[in-house]
């Protein structure tokens, strides 16, 4: 809850935040960027839990301005397997994770025929785990557990009465059902089986939940998984070699920019966007304008990092 002297602060922050999006797609930079930058090159967004409302109207506005295609047909032509050229301003829409109200898009996608991709949790969907970040109650809490060694990350989840496997009375992923009924409309990938940080993984650990994850999707879902998604956008050199030993054809991050002919299969830019975001929000984020920025102002935190493995390895 928060306090009387919070609420007009809030309210505040987030009418700044509304401003700053229109000031920056009134800046004309957006436009500038995609039609200069974004033209020859495949944009990859991600998001994790949009409402109906807020998919309907993304996609309306995306689909105005970019070719949305599948994204194995952008793996299939990079590979060699299709001749078919990608259209121009060509965009691949992903959702992380899995979560129960992505079912809920089922309507929307009906209506559009808009391809989208899923990437899951195979240890959580079709349970009633939870997603161990949803057990924390604040976004500090869940930042400084993500830098912790993976041991010690599980151990003060324990102290919380929470554990990977812990059954609780409602859940919050996608049921099998709805995996099933969702087939026809969603190419769904692997996210790990739990969502670990995996640069934070003992090898061994890094490897199950790699490897582990596409054997769960395909085994128990019968579906074909080429693609894995680092969570949390944190992936190491070990990570990358690990996914290609699983036997994926891909690996997608979230470290932002465009996707080339030259781009590395095994770390394919996304650029994130908030499951809530408006229209101006959308437009400057799907233009890779909003990720220059926070680069250039060092504020972003993902990327390929050493491994807990490696870093031990590596000192002197």
């Amino acid at each position: 809850m928060f306090g009387s002297a919070s609420l007009p602060r809030c309210f505040v922050l987030i009418s700044m935040r509304k401003y700053l999006f229109l000031l920056l797609r009134l800046s004309g930079i957006p436009l500038l960027l995609r039609i200069l930058l974004q033209k020859d090159k495949v944009t990859v967004l991600c998001y994790h839990d949009p409402s109906p409302d807020v998919m309907d109207a993304h996609l309306r506005i995306l689909k105005s301005r970019y070719n949305i295609i599948p994204l194995w047909q952008y793996i299939e032509w990079r590979i060699g397997k299709s001749v078919e050229r990608i259209p121009p301003y060509a965009m691949v829409i992903t959702l992380d994770d899995g979560h129960r109200n992505n079912a809920l898009l089922r309507p929307v996608l009906q209506q559009s025929g808009t391809p989208l991709t899923v990437f899951l949790c195979s240890a959580i969907v079709g349970t009633h785990r939870h997603y161990w970040w949803t057990r924390v109650s604040t976004a500090a809490d869940r930042e400084a557990l993500k830098r912790l060694p993976d041991e010690e990350r599980r151990a003060r989840l324990a102290r919380w009465q929470h554990t990977d496997t812990t059954e609780y009375s409602d859940r919050q992923a996608l049921s099998r059902q709805e995996i099933e009924e969702l087939r026809p409309l969603v190419d769904f990938q692997s996210h790990t089986r739990f969502h670990p940080v995996l640069p934070e993984c003992q090898t061994q650990r890094a490897a199950d939940e790699i490897a582990g994850s596409k054997t769960d999707l395909e085994q128990l879902y019968g579906l074909p998984i080429y693609a894995i998604a680092y969570p949390n956008g944190d992936y190491s050199r070990r990570d990358v070699e690990l996914a290609k030993a699983a036997g994926y054809t891909c690996a997608l991050t979230i470290d932002g920019g465009y996707n080339t002919t030259d781009t590395d299969l095994f770390r394919l830019q996304r650029i994130p966007v908030d499951d809530q975001a408006d229209a101006n929000e959308l437009i400057v984020k799907a233009s890779g304008f909003w990720d220059m920025i926070q680069t250039a102002l060092g504020r972003r935190r993902y990327g390929c990092r050493p491994s807990r493995a490696e870093q031990t390895t590596e000192r002197p």
